[in-house]
């Protein structure tokens, strides 16, 4: 007899319902939003700028009402080697415009939550959805790295470059300064390390988009020491060491610390990606 030919239909394959793992395992590997244009970009960002600059706003009124105790605050750590305990200016707006002034870095503090929770919303659309859990230890580790910057510089920092400058007077010199250089060098300091102690989390975001590794950081380590010396010349005034190794130093810690967080929190970056 002859054989049955062989049919080319083959038969219909019953396929079994997804399971929830699976299901859970593609909902989190899509996008919190769907691909922004160019336009919707720079429209969110403008979003963004435009609630953290009133958020801004919000936290100068409220550092206002409390500036003679920010004031105090301020001035013990300003005046704590001048002789006599007191700094001078020279023109009549002068100690007024710096209670704004003193207002307006206070109330960067104050809203910094905030505004870290605006940066959160401008990146979040990058993300997955598995990874919305990361919105709340963002926020906060950034905004305590922020203020805990802004304490290194207030405590540590600015007294190390304040006490070398106050060291040259002699019995022909007499340090007498006014309040406004002053208190430049100071938020000049405060806003820096506060910006330095982000650097953690900006690894961390870097990591998140799979653009760095810890193999890929540990290699770069000696070009990165180069270039926080580097940036702590730049924002230390007058060349003094003893600042610039402080704030060096305090750098490559925080990239040290880096390198374990996006070891712990990060996404693995091909090596072909690396090289």
């Amino acid at each position: 007899m002859p054989e049955p030919e062989h049919s080319d239909v083959t038969p219909y394959q019953v396929n079994s319902p997804p399971t929830a793992a699976a299901v859970t395992e593609t909902e989190d590997d899509e996008p919190i939003e769907g691909r922004m244009t160019f336009l919707e970009h720079l429209d969110e960002l403008r979003k963004r700028i435009t609630r953290s600059v009133l958020a801004l706003l919000v936290g100068f009124l409220l550092a206002f009402t409390a500036i003679e105790r920010i004031w105090q605050f301020v001035f013990v750590r300003l005046t704590a080697d001048v002789p006599g305990g007191r700094l001078i200016f020279t023109e009549p707006g002068e100690a007024f415009f710096l209670y704004i002034k003193m207002a307006a870095v206070a109330g960067v503090f104050i809203s910094s939550p905030y505004i870290m929770w605006q940066v959160w919303l401008f990146i979040a659309p990058g993300l997955y959805q598995n990874e919305k859990r990361l919105a709340v230890p963002f926020v906060v580790c950034g905004s305590a790295m922020f203020i805990g910057g802004a304490a290194f510089s207030h405590y540590l920092l600015f007294p190390a470059a304040w006490h070398f400058f106050a060291s040259f007077s002699s019995e022909f010199l007499e340090f007498t300064p006014r309040v406004e250089p002053v208190w430049s060098l100071y938020v000049k300091l405060l806003l820096a390390m506060g910006l330095v102690f982000q650097l953690p989390m900006f690894m961390f975001v870097l990591a998140r988009f799979g653009m760095v590794t810890p193999r890929f950081l540990i290699r770069n380590f000696k070009y990165a020491l180069l270039l926080f010396f580097v940036v702590a010349a730049v924002i230390t005034p007058d060349g003094s060491m003893i600042p610039q190794m402080i704030m060096a130093g305090s750098m490559t810690v925080l990239y040290g610390m880096g390198i374990v967080i996006v070891w712990l929190f990060g996404k693995g970056t091909p090596d072909a990606t690396e090289a």
